[in-house]
């Protein structure tokens, strides 16, 4: 059976979420029009087009945000001197989850991946050195995920990094190899901090 074309686009856009295979979008789009009272449906979809007109990277850190500088940034209250380098604004909001981390990050914005055409220059490399050279950072931790790209991308930066003088740590092996950072509990990540070592 062939859905109406609106049914069929709402299926379409449903299925390009990540994680989302044919069938949950069908369900998915089949609750939005059948279940979802007209008025959460127009939230929904304002929710959306809002977050993708109003929230934009923070010119510092470049996480997503909707004051520049983010809130992270703005804070007087956080260690300077310390600076976590993440691959994505989710590996922020789970470091932040757990409290106890009082420094700022950096957003990479991914990770090295040659099979994907990903290059040094695809990511926030260069604000990264440049950053480095505008404040006094005393240590860079790298918070990326235990994967084959995170790996590579810490070990790039490491050896890009190391005649800076800045001490460069990373976190320890808390997290699972292949796991990312936005899926691990918050007591593995407060041990991976805490079990930093030097690069």
């Amino acid at each position: 059976m062939q859905y109406p074309k609106a049914i069929t686009k709402l299926i379409e856009s449903f299925s390009k979420l990540p994680g989302i295979g044919h069938k949950t979008a069908e369900r998915l789009a089949f609750y939005v029009i059948s279940d979802m009272k007209d008025e959460d449906a127009t939230k929904f979809a304002r929710a959306l087009v809002d977050s993708k007109r109003e929230l934009f990277e923070c010119s510092k850190c470049a996480f997503i945000t909707d004051s520049n500088p983010c809130n992270i940034c703005a804070d007087e209250q956080r260690d300077t001197s310390i600076l976590a380098v993440v691959e994505s604004s989710k590996d922020v909001l789970s470091l932040e989850k757990m409290q106890s981390f009082r420094g700022r990050y950096h957003v990479l914005g991914g990770v090295l991946s040659p099979l994907d055409g990903i290059g040094p220059e695809d990511l926030g490399i260069s604000p990264l050195i440049e950053r480095l050279k505008n404040e006094e950072i005393e240590e860079i931790i790298l918070a990326l995920s235990a994967t084959l790209e995170g790996d590579a991308t810490s070990q790039y930066l490491a050896r890009l990094l190391k005649e800076t003088g800045i001490r460069i740590t990373r976190i320890a092996r808390g997290l699972e190899m292949g796991r990312s950072i936005d899926y691990a509990d918050e007591v593995t990540l407060i041990r991976a901090l805490e079990g930093r070592v030097e690069l």
